[in-house]
């Protein structure tokens, strides 16, 4: 973790950038903030030359395609003015989709009992690879409950916050219509927050007048 990262006012995240990722999220933080968006994960990688990837979201964790453009609107200024990229490149905005990287302690509360693969920084019960189910977490770390534990393995490890490299949930069925789900009530209230009809209330109604 880099003092960049580290100094970003209201970032709650467990997992941070460093180099020039860690550069980009601290420029582009305070203008997704004031936007009323949250930094999920800056990734500058190879991919088609070179690929600036700038993973966001709404404190609701919803994010359509308008969101995505309008963030790229307002970002683009910023790294054009400060340039920490100093080849061409090209700008990638994107939500986390279903099989989302896990960057807070509030994610494994939030999709706890599904699949994740994670990675830690340092040896935990002898390794540093992972893949089972999230159980319950607290503020100081999660266990997993493997899924197809080795031969004198526990079936259930606790690992703390602060060891995770990267952590990543795995699709399933299960994970899809939980996604949905989530999905389609965080925008059924972020439209009733801004006083908006309600789509499947509106056709409801026009069913029951016809």
């Amino acid at each position: 973790m880099t003092e960049e990262t580290a100094n970003i006012e209201g970032d709650d995240r467990i997992i941070r950038e460093s180099g020039v990722d860690a550069r980009v999220a601290a420029m582009i933080a305070p203008v997704l903030r004031a936007m009323d968006f949250r930094l999920v994960r800056v990734r500058l990688s190879g991919q088609n030359g070179l690929t600036l990837q700038i993973m966001v979201e709404r404190e609701d964790g919803t994010m359509t395609v308008e969101d995505c453009e309008e963030v790229s609107r307002a970002v683009s200024p910023v790294l054009d003015v400060d340039d920490p990229i100093d080849k061409a490149y090209h700008l990638e905005v994107s939500s986390p989709g279903i099989d989302r990287p896990l960057v807070r302690k509030s994610d494994f509360t939030t999709w706890a009992g599904h699949l994740v693969k994670l990675e830690t920084s340092i040896l935990v019960a002898d390794r540093k690879r992972f893949r089972g189910r999230i159980g319950e977490s607290d503020e100081d770390g999660v266990v997993i409950e493997r899924d197809q534990p080795a031969y004198g393995e526990e079936p259930r490890v606790r690992i703390p916050f602060e060891t995770i490299a990267d952590a990543r949930l795995i699709l399933t069925d299960d994970l899809i219509r939980d996604a949905l789900s989530k999905d389609n009530k965080a925008r059924k209230e972020a439209k009733k927050r801004r006083g908006e009809p309600d789509d499947d209330s509106a056709e409801d109604e026009n069913e029951t007048e016809e």
